[in-house]
Formats: structure tokens, sequence, C-alpha cells
């Protein structure tokens, strides 16, 4: 019998050390294709804005258990409203 993928744990970023916090969202920052519009943004400043969104409930932490794999989404409004 085949196994169903697991889903994806939601990881609150509160419950993570400062240091790991900062090196998930660094390493998210530094993905290819990570697009800031128009103008350039040091790391610092494009980890600030990471810390906010996820700060505001406007992005979440996931963890993928299948891949092991780390990713940052947006939170759509409608879910933010069901919460």
């Amino acid at each position: 019998m085949e196994e169903l993928p697991a889903e994806p744990v939601i990881v609150p970023h509160t419950e993570l050390a400062a240091d790991v916090l900062r090196a998930v969202i660094e390493s998210f920052v530094l993905r290819e294709g990570t697009d800031y519009g128009e103008h350039e943004f040091s790391l610092d400043q494009k980890v600030s804005k990471v810390v906010r969104q996820l700060e505001r409930g406007e992005a979440q932490i996931l963890f993928d258990p299948d891949s092991e794999s780390v990713a940052i989404v947006v939170v759509t409004a409608s879910a933010r409203r069901a919460r």
C-alpha cells in the first residue's frame, strides 16, 4: 500500500531560537528567484521584511516532512481571517 504524502507542518516563528530563525529566513531570501521588485535591498533589509511579515501573520514557516525542507509562504487574507 502506498503511503500518502505527509502534510506540511506550520512552525511558529516564535518557537525557533533567534539564530535558527535568522538562518531559515536567510536561506529563504537567498534562494534563486526571490524577487523584491525594482529596488535592491541588503540581506539585513530582506530578513527584516520577512520577520515583520511573520510577526504580522502575513507569512508562515512550513516544514515538509517528506522532503525535510523548510519554506516561508505568504498567508492569504482569507486564511488569516479563518484563524
